[in-house]
């Protein structure tokens, strides 16, 4: 019986272990772009869509490409395997998960945060 606590302990331990090196995989941390190209791993980077330099969807091989701002100021083109995310082009700001490669992100998942319809502009709470 004493060999069964001995094995089970050593099971545990091991399963612990495997489950602590799997969330530190997966997890994915904030970061900007300068950050993005010195690591391998699968990032988030929060910023703004440049609308002056436009946006392009190829329908062709279903690809999304647009260039994006981070909070550091750095510009990078962005490419996305899908389509456009609905309320891209009024988006306060974007979130796009994914990986550097060739000087260009290639995201996986694109969130946009828009404006709150509840929320009035500067000006209107100014003159309420």
């Amino acid at each position: 019986m004493h060999k069964r606590y001995i094995i089970g302990g050593i099971l545990f331990v091991a399963f612990l272990a495997i489950g602590l090196y799997s969330l530190d995989l997966n997890k994915i941390e904030y970061t900007n772009f300068s950050h993005a190209t010195s690591t391998l791993k699968k990032v988030q980077v929060k910023g703004t869509y440049i609308k002056e330099k436009g946006s392009n969807f190829n329908s062709q091989v279903n690809q999304f490409q647009f260039t994006m701002k981070d909070e550091n100021g750095t510009t990078i083109p962005v490419v996305f395997h899908g389509s456009k995310p609905n309320n891209f082009d009024i988006a306060e700001s974007i979130v796009v998960k994914g990986r550097m490669e060739n000087s260009q992100f290639h995201a996986s998942e694109i969130l946009t945060k828009c404006p709150s319809k509840y929320e009035g502009s500067a000006e209107q709470l100014k003159n309420s």
